[in-house]
């Protein structure tokens, strides 16, 4: 066994039981916790596949901003962690197989369609070769058009769930800007002339 066969078992270990400790902690906030090293671990093995890319996109985005979202709302929360220890075992079967059979289909694609038991080690690639620099010129040449559909259909997903979500209330008052822009000074400010008052001695 090589070295880098070594790391990467070592590392897939970590991952299998962070993800254990995931679906099996009992704490919402230790859960939220070896999710953080799941993915951690996840970003070394990409950085181990000369993904540095997707590593550093997976230790910023999830672990930096999705994780600390998920403890600051699980934090916030008054969970019933008796409510949710009630149920565990019961769907512990069919978690079980549901996992079993995603691990058998996972085994099946990886030895019998990608051909991945025999294939030959990738060439080394060349000095200066940028993994970021590629993946932005395939974004942006081949997958251009799969690039943006999927940008229009998250724009019209955050559109949806705005429009969803708005509700306009008669009593609370609401700012235009578009009035504020055509005010006029005589319409909001009225000179007033006053006599002035005279000392009582």
């Amino acid at each position: 066994m090589t070295f880098n066969e070594f790391v990467f078992y070592f590392f897939s270990a970590i991952l299998v039981l962070a993800a254990l400790g995931v679906v099996t902690a009992r704490n919402p906030v230790h859960a939220a916790l070896y999710l953080v090293l799941a993915f951690f671990t996840s970003a070394a093995i990409w950085v181990q596949l000369q993904a540095e890319f997707l590593a550093i996109v997976l230790v910023l985005v999830y672990v930096g901003a999705v994780m600390v979202l998920f403890l600051f709302v699980v934090m916030m929360l008054d969970i019933n962690l008796a409510r949710l220890r009630a149920g565990f075992w019961s769907y512990l079967p069919l978690g079980g197989a549901i996992a079993a059979v995603l691990a058998a289909e996972m085994a099946f694609v990886l030895e019998y369609l990608s051909g991945f038991a025999g294939a030959p080690a990738p060439p080394p690639l060349p000095e200066g070769y940028s993994n970021t620099k590629e993946l932005g010129r395939l974004v942006y040449t081949e997958y251009v058009y799969p690039f943006e559909i999927a940008a229009v259909i998250l724009l019209v997903a955050i559109v949806a769930a705005i429009a969803l979500t708005l509700r306009r209330r008669k009593l609370a008052k609401y700012q235009d800007p578009a009035s504020q822009v055509r005010v006029r000074r005589d319409e909001r400010v009225r000179l007033v002339r006053m006599p002035p008052e005279k000392e009582q001695g």
